[in-house]
């Protein structure tokens, strides 16, 4: 036996291999010892008295799923090796093969918990640099889906934001990238051919380029050499490309918690468990790839509204939708199941059961009168030519099991029943015996049982046995306080009721495989019919959350005016409630492309922010938006820099993420985008961070042209909206009462006046003493700031980086950007340094008469508070007045 079970093992040395034996699935050797481990079973060993006995654990056959989960959710892949002949009829050792090897990518069972998720396996190849063919599909649903993509970024993009638990890939894909795969916690396995089989030949038949093919092809070896069954389910793939969707990388889809919370993990807080009011797990599977994938071809949205704004108009029809979706049982993995050859009795049950629903939905959807749902009508086939053969064949309340009989309906076949009836009539003739055999005998207690060993026995207690005529029965087995006895007759009978339920138990297993074939014939109208019905739930589910949350359809416009009136951000306002939440606009015309967003921490910049790039996702997904009125662009792509987390796998810093991001969005946005930047340039010294916030403002306003949020701590800064006639300043104000900071969360025209770090700190139940030091320090660090020495020509045109500490500006003295946002002025005529000075003194004196812009020059420097500005503001000033006194 364990020469059959190391040639098994050699087979699959990356996997558990579970070895049937008997009621149990046994583990071996290392298996063993790590399997205990991971799953708390007790280690034992076979061969006690041998040298080096092996060690041995396993599990009970009927619970074996339960582990095989256990196992898989931890990353290991499980071979699931049968005994292929009855153990009775064998000869020799009993012949066991593997049937079937469970991965992480290829779990069809999820369960409950995950009946809303997809599990993507993918495959990935690389034939030549730059060049990656990318493949991915859920076998529970069948759903298959491709795509060409020429660089490593969107890979792994695609990758993470399909919550991919394994990756297939072949001698192309280079060692550097699959230990980087690993790295993310991916389980990478190995397929290196593609081989010619029915299933590849139907799903890749829509497909011409040579990559897709090849990927598609692995994909689905791979799947066939594991699952070892049935793919009649596979869907033909579908090619896709990345760029034909709204884009954001996996970054911007967890700084913006589309679908898991940043703090819990989970999906409570998130804009999924906002939207998500479906009543039928494949529609929630369906909204989470629509929100993954927001449209960006305008006609495709506006459909989509169309049919959320009908539905938004037939309160009535829309909640007996619901009624009737709430019934609706999970088509495509029911679909799945029943090519895999796992359906039982209770799947076909619910399988039609679904499949009656689709004549009422129908008709309620004929009752909305709207032509925007004459495609689906068209889409919705009830297949009742399966739901019809699955009632006539199949019991109400079918039992778990599909071999132990139980599940064929009475009158299906006539056959089963005429051995039904001699089972009925022999367990009939069984009880009159026993009420006989007590009346001759006098014995009340006596009865007739059965056991599988023994088969049909008539058993008498030992305090009667003296009652018992004499040879009326023979001895069959003594037990302890019994005895048991049978007869000619009970034997005849024994062997007419077996015979009768072996017989009737093999047929109705066979008329229930005939069944399942009938239905897998039946499985692309499924599918079809579960996409529709899939939709029509979101749909509605967007109609639901529209009408709850007051959300208002949006507009899209040709330009790139963006206009929100009383835009909300809808988690948070479901957290909050609405009468808490401050609603704000958000109005970026065509003249203007960028917003620099001033105010203290906590204040709410970053949920303005958010619920900007919320918006135009929901938009984009073709749901109403929370606002009270918006117009909007398409958007083709959506950066997000928000938040500090430090790559620990890449050994990369905070700072470096941030300006890794921040070159992504600069590199790869267009004038069709959307940028939020929160606070870039902080986790560097203050005038490093301020430099770079600054060229990354007017690199985005000169050569982007992109809608872009940029939320700063550097006051300086808002001075740009005097030379970039592209940029507006908003704040979200503040007030102090009392010396306690309150929050307005209202965004404002114009710079914020400070930045209350110290009263931020207050709110957070920092120590007084703490708070009156900062204060201090904070005092005397402005003073110095006012104190500082004449900032020097060099500084002014950027030459040498000044020492001293900025302030904070005051309302009175706008601040001025750290260096001014134009070209340096040409170098000024030669002069002796006497002369410099006596043009400089004569400025204090009435005796010269003087140009306009040397009056004007003179005018401002008469009211400029010194005490109150920069050093950086300052330079920038002098700098100004030098420009305009060489003109």
């Amino acid at each position: 036996m364990m020469v059959q079970y190391q040639k098994i093992k050699d087979q699959y040395p990356d996997a558990f291999l579970f070895y049937r034996l008997g009621d149990f699935y046994e583990m071996f050797n290392e298996d063993a010892v790590k399997g205990s481990q991971l799953l708390e079973l007790t280690l034992t060993t076979r061969s006690h008295s041998a040298k080096n006995p092996i060690p041995m654990c396993g599990v009970p056959h009927k619970a074996v799923q339960n582990y095989i989960d256990i196992l898989v959710d931890q990353g290991y892949k499980v071979a699931i090796c049968e005994q292929m002949e009855d153990p009775k009829l064998a000869k020799g050792m009993v012949k066991r093969e593997v049937i079937q090897l469970v991965t992480p990518g290829t779990q069809t069972d999820t369960g409950a918990a995950g009946a809303k998720r997809n599990n993507y396996l993918t495959a990935l190849i690389m034939p030549q640099p730059d060049h990656y063919g990318l493949a991915y599909t859920d076998l529970s649903t069948g759903e298959l889906k491709v795509a060409a993509i020429d660089n490593l970024t969107t890979v792994m993009n695609e990758l993470m934001s399909l919550q991919t638990k394994e990756v297939v890939v072949d001698a192309s894909v280079p060692t550097e990238l699959t230990d980087r795969l690993k790295k993310l916690g991916l389980l990478v396995s190995q397929q290196l051919d593609v081989q010619a089989s029915s299933e590849v030949s139907y799903v890749e038949q829509d497909l011409t380029e040579p990559r897709l093919i090849q990927v598609v092809g692995l994909l689905v070896t791979y799947v066939t050499a594991t699952q070892k069954r049935s793919l009649a389910h596979l869907q033909r793939a579908v090619a896709y490309r990345p760029t034909a969707f709204l884009k954001f990388d996996h970054s911007s889809q967890v700084n913006l918690e589309l679908t898991q919370n940043l703090r819990t993990k989970k999906k409570s807080g998130t804009l999924l468990w906002l939207l998500d009011e479906t009543k039928t797990a494949m529609g929630g599977r369906l909204l989470k790839q629509w929100l993954d994938r927001p449209l960006i071809d305008q006609a495709q949205i506006e459909d989509r509204q169309a049919k959320v704004g009908a539905l938004l108009d037939h309160y009535f029809e829309r909640n007996s939708l619901q009624d009737e979706l709430v019934k609706v049982y999970d088509l495509e993995r029911l679909a799945g199941r029943v090519a895999f050859g796992s359906v039982n009795g209770r799947d076909l049950i619910q399988l039609q059961t679904s499949l009656e629903q689709v004549p009422q939905i129908k008709h309620t959807l004929e009752e909305l009168d709207e032509a925007v749902f004459d495609s689906m009508l068209d889409q919705l086939d009830p297949v009742s030519d399966v739901a019809d053969a699955i009632q006539a064949a199949i019991v109400p309340e079918p039992p778990l099991s599909v071999t132990d009989g139980g599940v064929i309906r009475d009158g299906y076949n006539d056959q089963l029943d005429t051995y039904r009836d001699a089972m009925r009539n022999g367990k009939q003739w069984l009880a009159e015996m026993e009420a006989h055999e007590r009346e001759v005998t006098g014995i009340n207690n006596l009865k007739i049982g059965y056991n599988h060993v023994f088969g049909y026995y008539i058993e008498v207690t030992k305090v009667n046995l003296n009652k018992l005529p004499a040879d009326r029965y023979e001895r069959k087995q003594t037990l302890a306080n019994a005895e048991r006895f049978s007869t000619p007759e009970l034997k005849e009978k024994e062997r007419l009721i077996l015979e009768a339920e072996e017989k009737s138990v093999a047929l109705e297993y066979q008329l229930f495989v005939d069944l399942r074939e009938q239905v897998k014939q039946a499985i692309t109208r499924l599918q079809k019919l579960a996409a529709a019905i899939a939709s029509l739930d979101v749909l509605q589910s967007f109609a639901v959350v529209s009408e709850d949350y007051h959300f208002v359809k949006p507009t899209f416009t040709p330009g790139h005016v963006l206009d929100i009136q009383q835009g909300r951000h809808p988690v948070v306002e479901k957290v909050l409630g609405r009468q808490s939440y401050v609603p704000n606009d958000v109005t970026m015309p065509d003249d203007t492309n960028i917003l620099l967003i001033t105010g203290p921490n906590m204040s709410g910049k970053s949920t303005y922010m958010r619920q900007l790039a919320l918006t135009v996702i929901i938009a984009q997904m073709g749901c109403f938006v929370p606002a009270e009125s918006a117009r909007m662009p398409i958007f083709d792509q959506i950066f997000t820099r928000i938040g500090a987390a430090d790559d620990l796998i890449s050994g990369q810093s905070t700072f470096m993420v941030e300006m890794q991001e921040a070159n992504r969005a600069l590199s790869q946005a267009t004038a069709n985008s959307l940028i939020l930047f929160d606070e870039i340039g902080r986790g560097t010294a203050t005038y490093d961070g301020m430099a770079l916030a600054q060229a990354i403002v007017e690199y985005v306003h000169n050569k982007v042209h992109a809608k872009t949020l940029f939320s700063t701590h550097y006051h300086e800064l808002t001075a740009l909206d005097t030379v970039l006639p592209q940029l507006k300043n908003v704040h979200v104000g503040a007030v102090e009462q009392d010396g306690d900071l309150v929050f307005l969360h209202q965004v404002q025209p114009g710079p914020a006046d400070k930045s209350y770090g110290i009263h931020v700190a207050k709110l957070a139940g920092m120590p007084e003493s703490l708070l009156h030091r900062a204060d201090v320090i904070l005092q005397e660090l402005e003073q110095q700031a006012a104190d500082a020495p004449t900032v020097t020509k060099e500084v002014v045109t950027g030459q040498v980086a000044p020492k001293a500490v900025p302030a904070e500006s005051t309302p009175d003295t706008p601040a001025t950007p750290a260096v001014a946002a134009t070209e340096p002025a040409p170098a000024a005529p030669k002069s002796t340094a006497a002369a410099e000075t006596d043009q400089q003194l004569s400025l204090f004196t009435d005796e010269p008469e003087l140009k306009p812009a040397q009056a004007k020059v003179l005018d401002q420097l008469r009211d400029l508070n010194l005490m109150g500005m920069t050093p950086m503001a300052i330079m920038n000033q002098v700098y100004q007045w030098q420009q305009k006194l060489n003109k």
